[in-house]
């Protein structure tokens, strides 16, 4: 999998995230004003890994 950091049709930088046989497995909901703030949501995501599973209605 990876991350791929790009910037937008409005030059707001966006990330996605892509398995490895090319499906998008999760994308940023917003643009970001500056890369750095894109790769601080990229590293939040990286550690969500203790998030819970919640089901909801």
């Amino acid at each position: 999998m990876k991350f791929e950091l790009y910037t937008d049709k409005a030059g707001e930088w966006r990330w996605r995230l892509k398995h490895s046989n090319g499906n998008i497995l999760a994308t940023t909901s917003e643009g970001y004003a500056s890369k750095a703030s894109a790769l601080k949501c990229i590293e939040n995501v990286k550690n969500s890994g203790a998030a819970e599973v919640v089901e909801t209605d």
